[in-house]
């Protein structure tokens, strides 16, 4: 006896599909958004000396930070070496996030971007690699 699929229920492959791209599309724009900031970093260190000068971090740390941004991007965006990437830019983030704690800038604009930004490094992976979501399952 066969059954029937009740028209408002979507099948579960739909949704694993849907889950894939979202889980890209969030990837791709983390992607992004540290390649950006790792580009601003080497070719354009003066757009943000006032930001650095703010955090108290040396000018010269962009040609460390740029290309150390760059390679976390790289690992992340590679599906081998993606977890690896996303607990690098975690851990970079982190960072940042307690720079702008130290100064007392406490719920900043950068601060919430970066946790914004780890939040979709992570929800991206989830939703894109079922390894991820065998390791953490949200619902059993």
């Amino acid at each position: 006896m066969s059954e029937t699929m009740n028209p408002h229920q979507v099948p579960e492959a739909t949704n694993l599909h849907r889950a894939l791209w979202a889980g890209r599309i969030m990837s791709v724009f983390v992607v992004i958004v540290l390649v950006a900031d790792g580009a601003i970093q080497l070719f354009a260190p003066a757009q943000i000396a006032s930001m650095l000068q703010e955090t108290g971090f040396a000018m010269d740390l962009t040609r460390v930070v740029g290309p150390m941004i760059l390679a976390c991007a790289i690992l992340y965006a590679i599906p081998a070496t993606a977890v690896l990437g996303a607990i690098l830019v975690t851990g970079f983030l982190g960072g940042a996030i307690c720079a702008h704690v130290r100064i007392g800038e406490l719920g900043s604009p950068p601060e919430l971007i970066s946790l914004l930004l780890g939040a979709m490094t992570w929800g991206g992976l989830y939703l894109r690699d079922p390894r991820v979501r065998a390791i953490l399952p949200l619902i059993r």
